[in-house]
């Protein structure tokens, strides 16, 4: 008795999601195009939004910016939810590490009483501009149309909500410890000359209508300045003068800066080449908002890392502007 086996291919009648396929062609689509493509309403709405009934939801026309298709805008980094959880998990991780080891050896506690109330007064309080930061990019991802779009921005703003967080922590390895020192910090923010200039750039962000507008003035502008400012220039300072320890409680900020450079970039690369007019108006945009960013960090500066820092700083920012075919009004390349 002989057996004979034979095999049948069974051939796939589709390999992906009608809207994909009509995008891409067919074939399977990557996890990323299926979270983020064509995932959000566009027609047969029941009503206007209430607190915006001259416009629809997923309204194109609350920026200035005109795309043909916002999908054009990826994320370098193929973040959807899954990738961007899991990415996080491990930078926490290590962040955690790192957190732990220096408060179970009090390494802030044995600083001098000199750069502890540096770091509380030039550092800490930059917890409430992230919050600023944490809302306005929570703005922007109500706002802005296309799955790409949205979740870069909601993902900007849980990142912030979490740098918040950390520096809450260092503010709370420091000194004593307890909330008295988060207290002075807020103190600081509030009434202390060298953060008022920042304080008001924020709130006054916080009302800005355009949410292209307000991307510009939070993650380009703002950040472009503050970070390099406060977690390169800053902790190299405060290296120097003893407090090198707080490098390891700082990394997650930096790793956290060099992957908003890189979509923000993105972003704009995608737009400019839209239309002359799309380049146009992100020209004056960054007019208005390049030297209230610097103007903002002025006073800070001049106590935290002295004024070449700040105009060091804006340079580099000037030459990735140019980069990206625009120019700062303040440094001339």
């Amino acid at each position: 008795m002989s057996v004979e086996i034979k095999t049948n291919t069974a051939e796939t009648l589709r390999h992906t999601y009608g809207n994909l396929q009509r995008r891409f062609g067919d074939k399977p689509a990557s996890r990323y195009q299926e979270a983020s493509y064509d995932i959000e309403a566009t027609t047969n709405f029941h009503y206007r939004p209430l607190w915006d009934p001259q416009r629809q939801l997923n309204d194109p026309t609350r920026t200035a910016i005109r795309m043909a298709d916002w999908h054009a805008v990826t994320d370098p980094r193929q973040y959807f939810y899954g990738a961007y959880v899991q990415s996080r998990a491990r930078m926490q991780e290590t962040a955690e590490h790192a957190y732990g080891f220096c408060e179970k050896r009090g390494l802030m506690n044995r600083l001098p009483e000199a750069l502890q109330h540096k770091i509380l007064r030039c550092l800490v309080p930059l917890r409430h501009a992230e919050m600023g930061a944490n809302m306005n990019n929570s703005s922007i991802a109500g706002d802005c149309i296309a799955g790409t779009m949205t979740q870069l921005h909601i993902y900007q703003a849980m990142d912030r909500l979490g740098i918040g967080q950390y520096l809450s922590r260092i503010g709370l390895l420091l000194g004593e410890g307890g909330g008295a020192a988060l207290d002075q910090a807020k103190a600081y923010w509030m009434d202390d000359p060298i953060w008022q200039g920042l304080r008001r750039y924020v709130e006054d962000s916080l009302v800005i209508k355009d949410w292209f507008e307000l991307t510009l003035a939070q993650n380009l502008l703002l950040d472009g300045l503050t970070y390099p400012l406060m977690y390169q220039h800053l902790d190299r300072q405060l290296g120097e003068e003893g407090a090198g320890d707080l490098s390891m409680l700082t990394e997650f900020m930096r790793d956290l800066y060099a992957e908003s450079t890189r979509w923000v970039d993105a972003m704009l690369k995608v737009v400019l080449a839209e239309s002359d007019a799309n380049r146009a108006q992100v020209q004056a945009w960054v007019d208005v908002w390049e030297p209230r960013a610097y103007e903002a960090l002025l006073q800070l500066a001049e106590v935290a890392t002295g004024r070449d820092a700040l105009d060091e700083v804006r340079t580099a920012l000037a030459a990735r502007l140019h980069k990206l075919g625009l120019h700062s009004p303040g440094v001339a390349l």
